[in-house]
């Protein structure tokens, strides 16, 4: 087991810049290990994470559906809460992009910049930002297949869209590419929706769950035992969809394979 001093060799930020850890609410009430993965996996690198008690839900779901109103006070608690750190990091492309793209119905206080511009997805800061070049501790000897969300990639740019030219990218997969044991299986159509959508699954329930089974399929169609994504919710709906029929494909955030755990 490779130490927290040897991982911290890899570190390109002080330790003295304070991180806040954002769990979004579904994290934190269904997939704590989710959470407790990357408060690890942070710390194995030397950094200064704090978590704040009073954080709540960053409003997105409200805004989804317009209802700006209700979003509010939720943005400015958690402008609040996140204010005084010199980032903010999540393992949730959606809420990130929330927070980053949608904070702008609020007042733009030198708080509320503050905490847009500072605010970062896990896989982005770890790749951007601290530039892990290896997980030594970090083993996972299965096939997977990556799911980037919608929101990963259009609102984040974790990878390359198909629909825009250019040099094709993806952070995800250079980061699980640094796990001894992992393999990854390419899939036909790696940025398609999953159908989750945050609340779009409720409205259009049947079209939604069509559009995870074709990802399924697709999925197990390229032999992968697992399905691994910065973004638990899209995992939540997938998985769902996936037990309803029956198939055999496990789901794993990120945060977990690269810190080594919890499973």
């Amino acid at each position: 087991m490779t130490t927290q001093t040897e991982a911290t060799n890899q570190r390109t930020i002080s330790k003295d810049v304070s991180i806040g850890l954002f769990i979004p609410c579904y994290i934190d009430m269904m997939f704590p290990e989710v959470g407790i993965a990357t408060l690890q996996l942070l710390e194995r690198f030397g950094l200064n994470v704090s978590y704040p008690l009073d954080q709540t839900c960053c409003g997105q779901p409200m805004s989804n559906s317009g209802d700006e109103v209700n979003a509010a006070p939720a943005e400015q608690l958690f402008v609040e809460n996140f204010k005084g750190y010199d980032y903010i990091i999540g393992p949730a492309g959606s809420c990130v992009k929330h927070v980053r793209c949608h904070f702008d119905t609020i007042e733009q206080t030198a708080d509320v910049k503050h905490v847009r511009q500072h605010t970062y997805e896990l896989v982005e800061f770890l790749h951007d930002i601290v530039k892990v070049d290896s997980f030594p501790w970090a083993e996972f000897q299965h096939s997977v297949a990556i799911h980037n969300s919608c929101s990963s990639v259009r609102g984040l740019g974790i990878a390359k869209p198909s629909e825009i030219m250019g040099v094709p990218f993806d952070k995800t997969a250079n980061l699980l590419s640094k796990v001894k044991g992992l393999v990854i299986a390419p899939v036909d159509r790696p940025d398609d929706c999953c159908g989750f959508g945050g609340t779009f699954c409720v409205t259009d329930e049947a079209v939604s769950a069509r559009m995870g089974l074709e990802k399924a399929h697709d999925h197990l169609r390229h032999g992968a035992e697992y399905v691994v994504s910065p973004d638990m919710s899209c995992l939540m709906h997938q998985q769902g969809i996936v037990r309803r029929a029956g198939l055999d494909l496990k789901y794993i955030h990120v945060a977990q394979v690269l810190n080594g755990g919890p499973f």
